[in-house]
């Protein structure tokens, strides 16, 4: 029996995973959890063999979760299933520790096989989702442009995202001018829309 974890924070969704996970003769769902920053202490207390992460979730997102477990709890391995179907997140999910990366629109036959094949030590990835990795390559940006262009979603004007950040404004500009050369844009708007599409942020 593989003992499987599931992180999600949307309940319908969760439900109708483990509802459909539950069907499968060899799979047992020992925890479900809604945080990212819940998903380390069940995996302690339930011992999942494949633990199930979202990537957007309260607490702590998917991809630091897996980082997380790849440290603390390396026996159990990690599967992110998503509606994210963006080649940065799968570079950043495997960087992570993580086995798989399936999007949630794949039939349920094929996430069963997929923990079954992550469970016995596999790695399992989205075929089109690793074509497109290879095709676009590695993010150009600096982890301080990135940290930026993420402030620049919901953040307004560049004194707001300096504020948000601690850094000057001057310092923002210089960031925003720096990624918007590497993304090849003319606007703030673009940078953030193409580096959000490629999972960069």
């Amino acid at each position: 029996m593989i003992r499987v974890l599931l992180a999600e924070d949307q309940a319908l969704v969760r439900g109708a995973l483990a509802a459909l996970l539950a069907l499968e003769r060899d799979l047992e769902i020992v925890a479900q959890v809604d945080r990212g920053d819940r998903v380390l202490e069940e995996v302690v207390r339930t011992l999942p063999d494949v633990a199930l992460l979202d990537i957007e979730m309260p607490g702590q997102d998917g991809l630091s979760t897996a980082a997380e477990l790849a440290a603390a709890a390396p026996e159990c391995r990690v599967l992110i299933v998503t509606t994210f179907g963006r080649s940065g997140y799968l570079r950043r999910a495997l960087a992570a520790g993580a086995s798989g990366f399936l999007l949630k629109d794949a039939p349920a036959t094929e996430l069963a096989a997929a923990i079954r094949r992550v469970a016995a030590g596999e790695r399992v990835v989205d075929p089109g989702l690793a074509a497109a990795a290879l095709s676009e390559g590695d993010s150009p940006l600096t982890a301080r442009e990135r940290d930026v262009l993420s402030a620049a979603r919901s953040q307004p004007t560049v004194a707001d995202i300096a504020a948000a950040l601690f850094l000057s404004p001057g310092t923002v500009r210089n960031y925003l001018s720096s990624a918007m050369q590497k993304l090849g844009v003319a606007t703030r708007g673009e940078a953030v829309r193409i580096a959000d599409e490629r999972g960069w942020l």
